[in-house]
């Protein structure tokens, strides 16, 4: 299975588009026959397994404030068990929103903003305004409560909001109704939805979407300027998620999902609507509350995992990444003994799994506790946001017994592209095309890729299908990026670089531009980067570095011979020119100016270098790093400092 043709080339070409085998000859479109909008498809559910559990909350019982020994006050919760709304319960309340808002003055195709972080009420109110045709606008709201942030700073730029007529909250805590702009009207979700069950309101006509009607405008996260809103129709939705489950064996009633990552991303989002479709039970969490250990749990007391125990769980390699280290921190305060019997368990059980099989008395003797961390129920695990590291990815498999989908795509792909298939156990790919998309490789001739490449065709991805947005909202100047075919097909250039597989697997190698995304999903503009430090007076010249299976920027500089040479004779160091670019006292004086210098400029926690490695050789054309223009030759680069990548990145 794990090694069987997935995708191949419709055109017989190395570039493609390649298309999923099993759907070769038409790109998937609906998953449930006439079920073309948002709001079918949740109606549909609600056919179907009204009595079921739908949404779940966790009852706050207390909050507990608990002094750290440095001093700080960390606020701890004391949660209950889960609260569940059936399927039936959510549908009445979708129903009575949506006439409450009606009710207000919304109209049909008018936007919506929500600006909430990931509970019930965030899903309930998508789909009353998916149900009358209200599209929504979607903002990463971050650990602010929208209570909290009503108050302070949302209160001050409501007056430039012109158009703006109600507010509406979602906690069930008072608020001050004083200073807001006069014609500003602030009402709780409750009373929204008590005002839509009165009689009068129930009976306003329900005005449905259409397929081609716009359903989201979610917005990217900005990193390259103002984020962009990517318009996103009930259609697009419908293919997307269409493709992404069909990846995913098995999805149904019996299974529990854990809510917990931002809703205004288009991974979460897409999972939840999926869930929910299929019958699943969402119990809602956060990155604070999901484990025993999690730092708004109070000691003694269980995290959101343990309590829901569920078997479906999306997660962005950070988080993964967090949960090995935990473990194999743990597993070095083992005794010998322990620690010894752990590693030729895990070793073994990776063996096994190469060869396609499981190893169930480890599974049962060695990493049973293991696996409770996350409830111990966990049947299959989806990443994306960014590259999950091969050794992340080998350690959930074997420790947490349960398969690892990576997916790749893109807000202007509904999150759609490539999903790996529960068989296969291969690292660092990222599967193949969907059912609802194809995926063409486009030649880079100057960042040296091209689909004549040995021994894989690579290039920039281009992703084509039903699944594929509308463009930007309100920014058809920034569209360049979309396009359409002769057969009406919209595609998108996704600027990152690609290889295809023999086996019609997608790995990502490359971006196209500058911009690269860290593990924890934010992006740094090498660029940007590169330009702000070159005002270091100790620096010449400088090549920033990420991997995006990392958390972090490294670079290489070549030093001011000058000034180093100073400050290294002012530190006692009086040696050759290679011999004070080798010293790691030098290195830390370099990091130290790069800090002060990207403070000065405001760079981002995030974008500062957080390790470095000096060059004694100036960089000129006649070495191949650099252009006859002198602009930085990147891959040339890397290939020259691969041995310090791999020290300062130190290997997991």
């Amino acid at each position: 299975m794990a090694k069987r043709e997935k995708a191949k080339s419709t055109t017989g070409k190395a570039e493609g588009p390649y298309r999923c085998v099993e759907n070769f000859d038409n790109l998937a479109r609906e998953d449930f026959e006439g079920k073309d909008t948002l709001d079918k498809l949740f109606e549909h559910a609600v056919q179907r397994f009204g009595k079921a559990d739908c949404l779940g909350t966790r009852e706050v019982l207390n909050e507990e404030n608990e002094t750290q020994p440095s001093g700080k006050i960390f606020k701890k919760l004391i949660l209950g068990e889960y609260r569940w709304l059936s399927y039936d319960e959510v549908d009445q309340i979708i129903s009575h929103l949506g006439s409450g808002l009606a009710a207000l003055g919304q109209q049909p195709k008018s936007t919506i903003a929500i600006f909430c972080e990931t509970r019930a009420e965030w899903m309930i109110t998508a789909q009353a305004c998916f149900r009358r045709n209200f599209p929504c606008r979607y903002f990463l709201l971050g650990q602010q409560y929208f209570t909290e942030l009503l108050e302070t700073k949302l209160k001050s730029i409501l007056p430039e909001m012109h158009n703006l007529k109600h507010v509406i909250y979602v906690d069930n805590k008072s608020i001050r109704r004083t200073g807001y702009p006069e014609g500003i009207q602030i009402h709780s979700m409750q009373a929204v939805q008590e005002l839509g069950a009165k009689p009068d309101n129930l009976c306003i006509a329900v005005q449905r979407p259409q397929p081609t009607d716009l359903a989201v405008v979610m917005y990217t996260s900005g990193s390259t300027g103002q984020p962009k809103g990517v318009m996103i129709i009930h259609s697009n939705l419908i293919a997307g998620m269409t493709g992404q489950c069909e990846r995913i064996p098995g999805l149904g009633p019996k299974d529990t999902y854990i809510g917990y990552l931002p809703l205004a991303h288009v991974l979460e989002m897409t999972a939840e609507i999926s869930c929910m479709t299929y019958g699943c039970r969402i119990g809602y969490s956060s990155p604070q509350t999901l484990s025993d250990q999690s730092t708004k749990i109070k000691k003694g007391s269980k995290g959101d995992c343990s309590v829901l125990r569920p078997t479906l769980m999306a997660a962005v390699p950070e988080i993964m990444d967090r949960i090995y280290k935990n473990v194999m921190n743990k597993v070095q305060e083992m005794s010998y003994v322990q620690r010894t019997l752990f590693k030729l368990g895990y070793n073994y059980k990776l063996e096994q799994i190469k060869m396609g099989y499981d190893a169930p008395l480890c599974n049962m003797l060695l990493f049973k506790k293991v696996k409770a961390q996350l409830g111990g129920n966990i049947r299959m695990m989806l990443s994306g946001g960014a590259p999950l590291s091969s050794a992340t990815q080998r350690f959930m498999n074997i420790c947490f017994c349960c398969p690892v989908g990576q997916g790749y795509g893109l807000t202007e792909t509904c999150g759609a592209g490539t999903i790996t298939e529960v068989a296969d156990y291969s690292t660092g790919r990222v599967g193949a095309p969907l059912i609802c998309c194809e995926v063409k490789l486009r030649d880079w001739v100057e960042g040296g890729y091209t689909s004549q490449d040995q021994p894989r065709p690579r290039g920039e991805i281009m992703i084509g299908g039903p699944n594929v947005t509308m463009g930007y909202y309100k920014s058809e100047h920034l569209n360049n990026d979309f396009w359409v075919d002769e057969q009406g097909q919209r595609w998108f250039c996704t600027g990152d670089v690609g290889e295809i597989h023999p086996d019609g697997c997608l790995q990502i190698v490359d971006r196209k531009k500058d911009l690269v995304k860290l593990q924890a999903g934010e992006y740094v503009s090498l660029g940007k980067v590169e330009s702000a430090l070159k005002n270091c007076p100790l620096i010449e010249n400088i090549c920033a570095y990420a991997n995006s299976d990392q958390n972090y920027v490294i670079s290489f500089v070549v030093p001011n011979q000058k000034q180093l040479t100073i400050l290294a004779n002012k530190n006692g160091i009086s040696v050759a020119w290679e011999e004070i670019c080798n010293h790691p006292a030098m290195e830390k004086e370099v990091l130290k100016a790069i800090k002060e210098v990207a403070a000065s400029i405001k760079l981002q926690r995030f974008e500062i270098p957080v390790k470095v490695r000096l060059s004694p050789e100036p960089w000129t054309p006649e070495t191949g790093l650099v252009t006859d223009a002198f602009k930085l030759k990147r891959k040339e680069l890397k290939n020259h400092f691969q041995t310090d990548i791999e020290r300062m990145y130190g290997g997991k």
